[in-house]
């Protein structure tokens, strides 16, 4: 089968690859995201001619990119990109390219990658998670991609878990993700740290409290450090608040998690199953969705908008 490229549009790169049939990455380009909607256009466009340079070609594109976007690869909004609301992505790629073109939500094809090639591969119902600046997800069913009504399901971040709980990035209290994303930890920790419980993430800090982020909570785990311990089981419980929520209306079989935490391994995964299964409906009566690590990392966009490619 031909290759594929797959892209990953951040808020900071455009990253691209050509990803075989069998999810290996050939070749890797990459350029600045610009802000624009012809700018964007534009820097897409130089990444696939970047990596059509080479033989072989390649049979479709696929595209990744934060933000709401429709069936017909139209982005009505990409909160991390100045200037991109309704935005026929999709059909500039086509027209300017000749080759068929797929785009999608950021997570929702990093689902599909690890769906296909990663920590999730063979599942045919599964739910990925990433916890990075917010709470991003996809969701498998039935070995589909679910996307809702009009392409833009599984903002699982964005649901209200406490109607008085912390200011979401959206402007609205108390979603999943102002409890359960890096950044929430990064709050949780110098709320601690200022009330004297956190002296391990204070010194990773270089003693500057105010600076403290989930960075340095990992860098204090790492070293043993018994009060960021303490905070990652905290965190993990918030984390595992949501995830026994969506279980209950998804039932997936293995749920997978994704984003920089994720280095913390164990040290965070361990709490986050125990505060869950004692949260899932009838815990002691069903079979336990399995939680694990994402397999792929930073290529798991790329390779999965590549993987959705090769169904064009």
């Amino acid at each position: 089968m031909t290759p594929t490229i797959g892209i990953d549009v951040g808020g900071t790169n455009v990253r691209g690859a050509v990803v075989t049939s069998d999810g290996e990455v050939v070749r890797e380009r990459h350029r600045p995201t610009p802000d624009g909607e012809r700018e964007l256009v534009d820097a897409l466009l130089g990444v696939i001619a970047d990596l059509r340079d080479d033989p072989p070609d390649v049979a479709a594109v696929g595209v990744g990119i934060a933000g709401l976007v429709d069936f017909d690869g139209v982005v009505h909004y990409a909160p991390n990109i100045h200037g991109i609301l309704g935005v026929p992505l999709r059909d500039a790629l086509t027209d300017a390219t000749g080759l068929p073109v797929v785009v999608d939500n950021d997570a929702n094809v990093a689902a599909w990658g690890e769906a296909r090639f990663g920590a999730a591969a063979g599942c045919n119902n599964c739910l990925l998670i990433t916890l990075g600046t917010g709470v991003g997800g996809g969701i498998v069913t039935d070995g589909h991609l679910y996307r809702g009504g009009h392409g833009f399901a599984a903002e699982i971040g964005h649901f209200q878990v406490d109607p008085d709980g912390p200011l979401c990035a959206c402007g609205e209290r108390g979603h999943w993700e102002a409890i359960a994303s890096g950044t929430a930890l990064g709050r949780m920790a110098r709320e601690a740290a200022a009330a004297g419980h956190a002296p391990s993430v204070v010194e990773a800090a270089a003693g500057n409290v105010d600076a403290i982020t989930g960075y340095h909570v990992t860098a204090a785990v790492r070293a043993g450090a018994p009060d960021a311990r303490a905070l990652v089981t905290a965190y993990a419980t918030n984390v595992a608040i949501g995830l026994a929520g969506l279980a209950n209306i998804l039932d997936p079989t293995r749920i997978v998690v994704s984003g920089g935490l994720i280095e913390m391994g164990e040290t965070l995964l361990r709490p986050m199953r125990d505060a869950f299964t004692g949260r899932i409906e009838g815990a002691a009566r069903r079979p336990q969705p399995e939680i694990v690590a994402a397999t792929l990392g930073e290529k798991a966009g790329m390779i999965g908008a590549a993987a959705l490619a090769m169904l064009a």
